[in-house]
């Protein structure tokens, strides 16, 4: 029996309007065979934990630029914690200063891609790091 595609949230939380790195992860993504959940722009961290649990994704990829992620980030992975749903991988990608990466590791965010990241990178990654869950 196959495996099923792993599903994927991939959102831009907070202010950041920014969304074409966004998109085209996500597209990557779908192209790569996986089941793609695209919440768009102006994302809470709590719409962003309540849609990963509805959705009943493998992980969230997230896509910040704002300069919030030593906020928003753990609030995200604070969330998951909270709502019994920290087995969803969690990653981030951005505009996100080297110095601030390990607080973010610690705080849950399994991995953090910085720019210039290619996207066969970020699917190889999903496809080493993450499973389908239970």
């Amino acid at each position: 029996m196959a495996e099923r595609k792993l599903r994927i949230l991939v959102g831009k939380p907070g202010l950041d309007g920014h969304d074409r790195g966004a998109k085209i992860i996500a597209r990557a993504f779908r192209d790569a065979g996986f089941e793609v959940i695209y919440t768009g722009l102006h994302q809470t961290p709590e719409q962003i934990v309540s849609a990963a649990i509805q959705e009943d994704v493998d992980c969230i990829g997230l896509s910040i630029l704002s300069g919030a992620h030593n906020t928003l980030l753990p609030r995200v992975s604070d969330l998951l914690k909270e709502k019994q749903a920290d087995d969803i991988v969690f990653f981030a990608g951005g505009v996100i200063p080297a110095d601030d990466i390990p607080g973010l590791k610690s705080a849950g965010i399994k991995e953090v891609f910085t720019p210039g990241t290619s996207t066969e990178d970020l699917v190889n990654w999903v496809r080493e790091n993450v499973r389908p869950r239970a």
